[in-house]
């Protein structure tokens, strides 16, 4: 039973892919580079991070944040050699600039724009469902025809 249950638990662990040769001997650097890893996308299994990969090139991609952490870049420079390297594509959450400031300004806009077709749908059936006045004539008709 009980080896049942570790088997059970060790299958819902996540498999990290990062390899023991790859581990930098600075626990604060590793630290670093693990911080950055998990903001930085597999170009080939796209939903997971380049930690969670077992892909050649998500080795290669640690591997290269790891010497650019030991070459003594700071963590922004290591994610801007990466995405120069990359594309904007490996950010899991890609910067607020150029062609994908159109992209973070998309859905907001949509919505506004959602919203306004909502509001002149409303309006125009508020004023539709007025009862219009009758005139005098009509009035007059009206009754003559419910008489009959």
């Amino acid at each position: 039973m009980r080896k049942l249950l570790l088997a059970l638990l060790l299958i819902g662990s996540p498999a990290f892919a990062v390899q023991p040769d790859e581990i930098l001997p600075d626990p604060a650097l590793e630290a670093r580079a693990r911080a950055i890893s998990a903001n930085l996308r597999c170009p080939v299994c796209q939903g997971e991070t380049i930690d969670d990969s077992n892909a050649p090139i998500s080795r290669d991609l640690r591997l290269a944040v790891r010497q650019r952490l030991l070459a003594g870049d700071d963590d922004t420079e290591v994610v801007d050699y990466i995405v120069n390297r990359y594309g904007e594509f490996v950010l899991f959450m890609p910067r607020a600039q150029g062609s994908s400031l159109i992209l973070w300004l998309a859905g907001p806009a949509m919505l506004l724009m959602g919203a306004g077709v909502a509001y002149a749908t409303t309006r125009k059936r508020a004023t539709a469902a007025e009862p219009e006045t009758l005139t005098e004539t009509d009035k007059t008709r009206l009754a003559d025809l419910l008489k009959k």
